[in-house]
């Protein structure tokens, strides 16, 4: 097996956090002080100032969104108001490596800032992985822990990262479909999901469970292991750069209606097949360029920043996730 091939399903599963310094044990029961995810990141990646400490690796985007009239049944949010609306898009690579290669296996992440009538704000932090890999923060924690590296080594133990499997199956749906999927060959040639779900509410204050997802109207695409062991390091921005320059690039963004039993609050678990979708908007980015030159760089895409009309459920990773990004946000702009 080739080197990326070795190392593609532990790469995979770090990608979306980093790893606990040397000595740290499993947390306790309940949640994990955001705090010390950070410090795990930091640990597992190394800091590069003034950076993000996931995601690092990024480019900008900008372009509209134009909601359906069909979206307003379910919500009253202004960005289904079918006018269009300015957005600010990122794109990225899991992890805190800002040299790592495009082609390894992992997330990829699409993150969106619309800016709405009046000022207000709605910001989505997806990634093109339909299941996330911990039902609790607690996960997180103990994921990060098996995968620590070696102090004598600088290496992770695979027979410790296979122990916290065994022991974690809301780790397993992840690790499962990072196994069976390369990545894309374009930005644009992946699905983005919000992983969480959240409530829709429309006009009478009726609420509906939902989650999403942005469809790329180029179809999705994989490399196949021959594309993906021959492609350079970085090709992801250049290609999206280049694609955008030719023509914009547009997903539809699609919402999945909950029935009753469906989870609500834990993002490990996907829904049924058979659910109903309906399309609710269209997403069109007609830019793109490097972070250093776009406007994404500031912007946190805190996935809790949501406009009235759309509701935050009680699911314990989303706000989790909402804690860690603001603590590694204050330490970045404090580098600057």
């Amino acid at each position: 097996m080739s080197r990326r091939g070795r190392t593609a399903l532990v790469l995979a599963s770090a990608m979306t956090l980093g790893t606990m310094p040397a000595g740290v044990g499993l947390a306790a029961e309940g949640d994990v002080d955001p705090v010390r995810m950070i410090e795990a990141m930091e640990a597992a990646f190394g800091v590069t100032p003034g950076h993000r400490r996931n995601h690092i690796k990024g480019t900008c985007a900008v372009g509209e969104f134009v909601g359906q009239a069909s979206a307003r049944r379910y919500s009253r949010s202004p960005l289904f108001s079918g006018e269009a609306i300015p957005v600010i898009g990122r794109f990225s690579l899991g992890g805190g490596n800002p040299g790592a290669s495009d082609a390894d296996k992992g997330v990829r992440g699409m993150a969106l800032q619309f800016q709405l009538p009046g000022g207000g704000l709605q910001q989505m932090a997806m990634i093109n992985v339909p299941v996330f890999g911990a039902a609790e923060p607690k996960t997180f924690h103990d994921m990060l822990v098996a995968l620590q590296p070696d102090p004598a080594t600088g290496k992770r133990d695979p027979e410790r990262f296979r122990a916290f499997v065994d022991s974690h199956p809301d780790f397993h749906g992840l690790a499962e479909y990072n196994s069976r999927h390369n990545p894309p060959p374009s930005y644009a040639d992946s699905r983005y999901f919000s992983l969480h779900a959240f409530r829709f509410v429309n006009g009478d204050g009726e609420k509906t469970l939902v989650r999403w997802y942005f469809q790329p109207r180029d179809g999705v695409k994989e490399l196949s292991d021959a594309e993906r062991e021959a492609a350079p390091d970085d090709f992801l921005e250049s290609e999206l750069i280049g694609r955008t320059e030719k023509a914009p690039v547009e997903w539809d963004m699609v919402i999945r209606i909950g029935q009753p039993g469906d989870p609500d609050t834990d993002p490990s678990k996907p829904w049924p097949e058979d659910r109903e979708e309906v399309k609710v908007g269209v997403l069109t980015l007609t830019d793109a360029m490097p972070q250093e030159q776009g406007q994404c760089g500031p912007i946190n895409f805190d996935p809790l920043v949501i406009a009235d009309g759309i509701e935050a459920t009680d699911d314990p990773v989303l706000k989790a996730r909402s804690a860690a990004y603001a603590i590694s946000f204050g330490k970045r702009i404090s580098e600057q």
